[in-house]
Parts: C-alpha cells; structure tokens; sequence
C-alpha cells in the first residue's frame, strides 16, 4: 500500500509540475511577443487611449511610393502591433506636416493633445518645462538600455530642463540623420579626376569641383563641380566648414550661457569659401533649383554639399545608380567631429495623463519592429546600432557604413539655436552675402550681433 500511495503521489506531482511549465511558457511566449512587462500580459491597459503626434509624409494606411512604385505599409502597422502587445491599449495617431511644425506643436502642448510628441525642437520646449524627464524610467526599467542606440544618437538630443544644471534626457532617438557629402562616380570618371576622399578637406572639394565645371570632355554636357542650397540649409553649412577648420558656432547651451561665434576667422573663411564655390554651381542655388537632374542617369552634377539621406537610398537604386553614387563625410575638426547633429527623437509630454503606457511606447517604437518599419517602409533612417546586422541594410550598406558614420561624429548636443530665431538670422545673412548685397564681413557681424541682441532680449 505504501507503494502504491507513493506512486499516486508521484504521479500528482509530476502533473502538477507539467502544469506549472506549461504556464511559465505561456508567459514567456506572452512576453517574446511583445509584452514588456506584467501589466501588458495581464491585459491592465484597458480603458488607456495613447495620443502619438507625427511629423512628416506618414500616412496611416498603405499605399504606394512614389519613388520606387512599390506598395509600402502605413502607420496602421505599428498601431496593430503595439495594440496585440499591450491588449486593452487603443493609439491614435496625429500626423503634422514639417510646414508650421513648431507652432503647432507649440500649441499641441499647451492645450495636451497629445501623450507622446515627435520632438525635433526639443531644447526649447524642455526649457519650458513642457517635457518629461526620462531618466527616472530609464532608471526604473530593467528591461531598457541606452546602448541599443548608435553612438552620440541620446547625447544629441539632452536638454535643459527650467530648473536644470545639467543636460538631462527628454527624448529618445526615434529617427536618425546626418549630413554628409554625396558625388557621381561617373562624372568624375569622365573628367578623369580622382574620387574624393572619405574625409575630404575643403581644399579637396574646392579643386575637384573646379575641374568638373564646364563641358563634359566626354558626353559634350554641361556639368557643374558642386551643388549646396544656399538658403535652406546653409547655416549648417557654414557652421561645419568652420568646424573643418577646428571652429565652432559658439558655446553654451542655456540661453543666458550662449555666445555666438558667427564672425569668426573661421566662419569667414568659410563663407568666402562658399562665395567661390557659387561659381562651380548652377544659378538655382537660392532658390533650390538647378539641381532636377541629380539622382538620373542624366545627372549634371558632381558633388553635392550637406546632404540628407532622405530619399537616397530609394532613389538611387530606383534609378539603378548604385554603382555610381558615393557617399563621404562632411568637414571634421582634428578630432574626427563635426556636421550637424539632426534628426527626431521621441517625448513624453509632461501634462500627459497616460505617462506608463507612454513609455511603453517609447520603448516599443525604438525597439526593431518600429525602427525597421521606419526603414524598409518609410525610407528613413534608424537610430539603433542592431540596424547594421539588418539584411535590408547589408544590401546597400556601401551607402549606409558611411550614413552611420556620420550619425556618429557630429557635433553633440544639438546646437541649442538649430530651431530658434538665431539659425534663420544667420541663414539670412549668408543669402545676403551670396546675393551680392553684403560682404562676407558685413554679413556675418551683422549675423552675429542680431543673434545676440535676440538672445539677451528673448
């Protein structure tokens, strides 16, 4: 009988054990699926709607891209995904186009219309204590680490909070950038002139681009050595040939700290520089025109300055360029730094009502679901280093290495004035300058004390 009974009880036991593996493998299952915690896999977010605001070309439903004419999924996508994951979560999506973004945003602040914001002017609204710290979720979450990101991607985008010392972080990177330089192999094979170097100097760029202005020796075409947008974007310009040159725009990142070094010797030299390379240009370049062959295989144009990625990579293999685009870097001190730091990261907004389930989102669109979906769907650019093991990515790493490189070694944090009043004064000045109405001096001691008085009466 003893027997008997202890094989009755072995027997329970063994039963309930399996029954206790089975559950824990349902949980684990729960959890690879997406589930980040308990209260996503015990269904606790019901009730929660998540307010996400966007900036750009999104779209919630699929469609097709007008670049390649392939069939590309919308942000539906993500909302599905982040939905099954966090059962009882609705999410909405706002979608704001780049036009205005920064009063509107401004106004979607204020009024709390949203929980998690796409935050690319993030310095200014933590400055008005409009943002959520992020340090005590980092802290507090075991299942998080900064590492995931591409180096310098969180430093970029640290602020100052109204009562801060110190840099905190109020966003994640959501979508990476970079400026870079970008040329036609093709023409200069054609010119006979040496492609440039990975790390060009300006004298480099200067006399490649002088030679492959004129008639192609080979086709009988127009070329022209260089193109750059001498309104949009040259403030970043001008500030990364400085930076070539082992300048800076300035110093500090709280208002009542900042001091502009607009007029330089650096910045002059820089802008002089671009007043010569106009001539290797097409006359478009104030009002981006000139450049609509570029990305063709008629393309007239042989290095582009302060390049994006954009719609490069899409665009290039659209074309069947591949073998004919490069990508190189932008002008870097003696330490390997410099170029814009851009992109967008992510934020909680601090009158959010749903500040958990917002971070969760954080999490969840910079885990690789959302970031290859940015990628593969949208054509833009990830922040996370798992990207460079993607086979989406392997197939035209010849064009992302160098991308990647040049997410890596910008100038961080941000430049505090990247979307305030001082960055447009100064972009205003360098059109003076390369109009004819001003010197290159003029311009910039001009730029320089108007961003001052700006910043001393703001």
């Amino acid at each position: 009988m003893m027997h008997r009974g202890f094989k009755q009880k072995t027997t329970l036991l063994t039963l309930v054990c399996m029954l206790v593996l089975m559950i824990a493998l349902v949980g684990c299952n729960k959890s690879e699926s997406g589930g980040n915690n308990s209260e996503s896999a015990n269904g606790d977010w019901k009730g929660q709607t998540l307010k996400v605001q966007m900036i750009g070309n999104f779209s919630m439903d699929s469609g097709t891209d007008p670049v390649t004419g392939e069939k590309v999924k919308g942000l539906d996508e993500l909302k599905k995904e982040f939905e099954k994951n966090y059962p009882g979560a609705k999410v909405e999506f706002i979608i704001m186009p780049w036009e205005g973004y920064v009063e509107k945003t401004q106004a979607m602040l204020t009024s709390g219309e949203a929980d998690v914001y796409q935050m690319p002017g993030i310095a200014d609204f933590a400055a008005q204590g409009l943002m959520e710290p992020l340090q005590p979720y980092i802290d507090g979450d075991s299942q998080f680490d900064l590492d995931i990101f591409i180096d310098n991607q969180v430093n970029g985008w640290k602020a100052l909070g109204p009562d801060d010392n110190e840099l905190q972080i109020f966003g994640l990177p959501f979508l990476g950038d970079a400026r870079f330089i970008v040329y036609d192999k093709q023409l200069f094979d054609e010119w006979g002139v040496d492609y440039l170097s990975d790390n060009p100097t300006m004298e480099e760029v200067m006399d490649k681009a002088k030679q492959m202005t004129g008639t192609n020796p080979k086709t009988g075409e127009k070329n022209y050595g260089v193109y750059f947008r001498g309104d949009w974007s040259s403030a970043f310009t001008l500030v990364n040939l400085a930076e070539g040159q082992n300048g800076k725009w300035g110093e500090g990142f709280a208002w009542d700290e900042v001091k502009f070094n607009f007029n330089s010797p650096e910045m002059l030299t820089g802008l002089n520089w671009l007043l010569e390379m106009k001539k290797y240009a097409p006359e478009g370049i104030m009002s981006n025109q000139g450049n609509e062959k570029w990305l063709t295989k008629d393309n007239n144009i042989a290095i582009l300055l302060n390049q994006g990625p954009g719609d490069l990579v899409k665009q290039t293999y659209a074309q069947g360029l591949e073998d004919r685009i490069a990508v190189v870097q932008e002008f870097k001190n003696d330490e390997g730094v410099g170029s814009l730091f851009a992109g967008s990261p992510i934020a909680i907004a601090k009158n959010s009502k749903n500040k958990e389930l917002a971070w969760e989102w954080m999490k969840f669109a910079t885990g690789d679901f959302a970031q290859k979906f940015i990628f593969e769907e949208q054509g833009l650019m990830p922040a996370v280093k798992s990207a460079f093991e993607w086979d989406s990515v392997k197939e035209v790493d010849h064009l992302m290495n160098p991308i990647f490189k040049a997410m890596s070694t910008p100038y961080t944090p941000r430049y505090p004035w990247g979307s305030s009043q001082p960055r447009f004064i100064l972009q205003s000045e360098i059109e003076a300058a390369l109009t004819g109405k001003r010197s290159a001096e003029d311009a910039l001691n001009r730029a320089q004390a108007e961003s001052t008085d700006w910043v001393k009466n703001r």
